[in-house]
């Protein structure tokens, strides 16, 4: 009863929200770096923040999925709206990036050559261009459900690169990332069929 009345609830809230909570909380990152409350290497700290925003969001979007089984609460109609506020999230890590910290071109395909965490970080947001660019329902149908749902299976190598490319940032075997991937993992493993069993639903009567 919780879960049915919690998505009764659910499907009264549009998904537009997610978009202005998803672009005030790039802004927000970016005021306190431009206002000097990151440190003293600003640009720096707002790379980081912005590429462990996208994380999160891209973990939340892949909870979507083991929370509807394992709980019946279904924040279905909220992923789209996510899965692009992470894109758009990630975009604004890679042009902090680029245009703040690498500052041109041809160091951007040096970086990306001598650097194989940046290798790796690319790689991911290049296979998130296609899973945005299909994300409306016209694409869905030019594409037909099967299609789509091939394609977007993308996500999981993603999320993997992207938690791959956090623990390469950092050098080392640090705590952080490293819970990160095993958030990932944990995800990614109740995401299988055979790993959760469906809600039970109350007796009537």
């Amino acid at each position: 009863m919780h879960a049915h009345a919690i998505n009764a609830f659910l499907r009264r809230l549009p998904p537009w929200p997610v978009y202005i909570l998803g672009v005030l909380a790039i802004a927000a990152k970016i005021w306190l770096a431009a206002s000097g409350h990151m440190g003293p290497d600003p640009v720096r700290t707002l790379e980081q923040e912005l590429g462990r925003l996208g994380l999160q969001e891209l973990l939340a979007v892949m909870a979507i999925t083991p929370l509807r089984r394992l709980s019946g609460i279904s924040l279905l109609r909220f992923r789209r709206a996510l899965a692009l506020v992470a894109v758009f999230t990630i975009a604004a890590h890679l042009a902090v990036w680029l245009l703040l910290d690498v500052q041109g071109i041809s160091a951007f395909w040096r970086e990306i050559i001598k650097r194989p965490y940046i290798t790796v970080g690319m790689a991911a947001f290049i296979l998130m261009i296609p899973l945005a660019a299909t994300s409306t329902n016209a694409a869905i149908r030019r594409m037909g459900a099967r299609g789509w749902r091939r394609l977007h299976m993308l996500s999981y190598p993603v999320i993997l690169l992207a938690g791959v490319h956090f623990i390469m940032l950092r050098k080392g075997w640090q705590a952080e990332p490293l819970f990160y991937m095993a958030a990932i993992m944990m995800l990614l493993a109740l995401r299988l069929p055979w790993s959760v069993r469906p809600p039970l639903r109350p007796r009537r009567g």
